[in-house]
């Protein structure tokens, strides 16, 4: 014989469970906070990197624009990929010394400054993933333009080099 208040107790405890389960937020990295999405690319325009010895195009790839201040603070966070041609350009009101950390940030980074002449002043290269240390620029920039890690390697990118969106 089964006695009713001990199965109401157990599917009490199994649909509390179950809720539980479903609806609480969780973080991918430790499974206690919120749950973060991760943000799809979102293509907002082409840029150019010149080498300016002889005006040369050394190579393009496809921005995604941060030039908003929620959006220069989200940056690439909760990312966990990022093509190989594409990238995001922040674009700031005023140049100054900028910098940047990788906060919440999966993937390596490198992390171009780049002045209000869009020529680039210093590149901050393989950014630690997870981060807090602050990569400086190493003169005033207006503009910031991050690429997957190993990227001014392989294109020979350096200050001096100039940009163009």
């Amino acid at each position: 014989m089964k006695k009713p208040g001990l199965v109401a107790i157990v599917l009490l405890i199994i649909f509390g469970m179950s809720y539980l389960v479903i609806f609480m937020p969780k973080d991918s990295n430790n499974g206690n906070s919120k749950m973060k999405t991760e943000p799809k690319f979102r293509k907002d325009g082409e840029l150019k990197f010149i080498k300016p010895s002889d005006s040369s195009f050394q190579q393009k790839i496809e921005i995604e624009i941060a030039d908003e201040d929620w959006e220069r603070a989200q940056g690439l966070m909760y990312r966990t990929k990022m093509g190989e041609n594409q990238g995001m350009l922040f674009i700031f009101e005023e140049e100054e010394i900028q910098s940047f950390w990788m906060r919440n940030t999966n993937i390596s980074l490198d992390i171009m400054y780049v002045n209000s002449n869009k020529e680039i002043v210093s590149i901050q290269k393989y950014a630690t993933p997870f981060s807090d240390e602050s990569l400086p620029s190493e003169g005033d920039a207006q503009y910031v333009v991050e690429v997957n890690a190993g990227f001014s390697d392989r294109y020979e990118l350096k200050a001096g080099d100039k940009i163009s969106f």
